[in-house]
């Protein structure tokens, strides 16, 4: 996912090498975070089935739960599997210590944990929303024990 107007903010504030790292809470990219973590349509589509999307794990369990209606619509289904993938990192990004936001040089958002290792939660929200597996809990999971 290319988020353009990323491209425009390193220009003006760095890094060097053209990655940006946010971890959640950092006072000069806690914006960004905050952005990333808006994601209206998972939002929306969740809370018309009920469920409340609160940054936790149980939400990502409940979101494996619901029926995949969207998989009909081909304008929706990009849109859900980018917004499930920065949701997934929001949630990882909220509660593994040591994970943050890292943007590569060609805007795609991914998570760093602590040990280095780098997950393109978005190439999994867009799994997740086209044929449902892997769960984004069980990929929370995964992520979690590291």
């Amino acid at each position: 996912m290319n988020i353009p107007f990323l491209g425009n903010w390193r220009k003006r504030h760095g890094p060097a090498f053209g990655v940006a790292v946010f971890p959640d809470g950092d006072d000069g990219h806690e914006g960004i975070a905050e952005l990333l973590s808006e994601c209206d349509l998972l939002r929306s589509q969740a809370a018309r089935e009920g469920i409340q999307l609160d940054d936790t794990a149980a939400s990502l369990e409940a979101l494996d739960q619901l029926l995949p209606r969207w998989r009909d619509d081909e304008e929706v289904l990009p849109w859900l599997g980018n917004d499930a993938g920065l949701y997934l990192g929001t949630v990882i990004v909220r509660t593994v210590p040591g994970a943050l936001w890292e943007i590569w040089p060609n805007g795609q958002p991914v998570v760093r944990l602590a040990s280095g290792r780098e997950f393109d939660v978005v190439a999994s929200g867009h799994e997740w929303a086209s044929s449902g597996a892997p769960e984004l809990s069980q990929l929370y999971a995964e992520v979690a024990e590291v």
